[in-house]
């Protein structure tokens, strides 16, 4: 079972429809716990010194994009995806909300095309993906502004999407790499100029538990049959009510060891 094609399941669900994409938002937002350490941040951020002009890196169906437009109302914001018809749905809902600040395009994160552009980058679950993350890490960097933020969502080398697990290959077919270490991806953005402000694991115990059963389980009945996309709503009927207590819990420890990692780091003011 490969991922992607699980995912573009449930984007072709709401294609065209500006209310169902809105309902689906919120179910991921409720679904990802990473989700919610991600949108805590960009609130940390924002009230330490600002969103600005935000750069979404890798913004899948957008949900980042359109939280951050509500949350924040930053001044632009730019939602690239290497996926053609991604960007084409979150064009089309985009335009249905007319809302002229936000540019979405296909882009290539290796290909440098901005300098001094944004005041925030965020990229969430993108870096697993990509081989040359140098290059990557060097383009955000020219990218931002002085004093710009960088932020940064990825599986850990601690058994991210239970890479670690024999049986749990398929998970991890599309990734260039299981995940990083904290210090390995600190020591890359700090060599080409970064310096880190933060960085905390998060998925751990409890998480780990909770997306199984939230996120690993319900994929993979929808990457062996399109037929259990009817059935979700009464697969997490039963689950939600153990899985959100086990999320809150992680949510609130703040784990010292978990399979996800994120990181904020700072271009230099000067």
């Amino acid at each position: 079972m490969r991922y992607d094609p699980v995912k573009d399941i449930l984007g072709n669900a709401v294609r065209g429809h500006p209310l169902l994409r809105k309902s689906f938002y919120g179910m991921l937002g409720l679904a990802f716990l990473r989700e919610w350490h991600v949108k805590r941040e960009l609130r940390r951020v924002h009230r330490l010194r600002g969103i600005g002009d935000l750069f979404d890196a890798g913004t899948g169906f957008g949900q980042y994009t359109y939280y951050c437009k509500r949350r924040f109302a930053p001044p632009s914001i730019l939602a690239v995806d290497v996926k053609e018809d991604y960007i084409a749905d979150l064009k089309d809902f985009v335009r249905a909300l007319s809302w002229s600040d936000i540019q979405c395009a296909v882009e290539d994160l290796t290909d440098p095309r901005h300098r001094n552009a944004f005041d925030t980058i965020m990229s969430v679950d993108v870096m697993e993906h990509i081989e040359d993350d140098i290059t990557v890490f060097q383009n955000f960097f020219q990218a931002l502004r002085p004093g710009g933020t960088l932020i940064v969502n990825t599986p850990s080398t601690l058994g991210g999407s239970d890479a670690h697990s024999p049986d749990d290959e398929s998970f991890i077919e599309e990734h260039a790499r299981i995940g990083y270490d904290p210090e390995d991806l600190a020591r890359k953005l700090e060599e080409v100029g970064f310096s880190i402000e933060r960085r905390q694991f998060t998925y751990g115990a409890f998480g780990t538990v909770a997306w199984r059963f939230g996120i690993k389980w319900p994929m993979r009945l929808l990457g062996f049959s399109k037929i259990f996309l009817a059935l979700l709503p009464v697969y997490y009927l039963v689950t939600f009510p153990i899985t959100l207590p086990l999320m809150m819990l992680d949510y609130a420890i703040l784990p010292s060891r978990g399979s996800g990692l994120l990181v904020t780091a700072r271009k230099p003011a000067s």
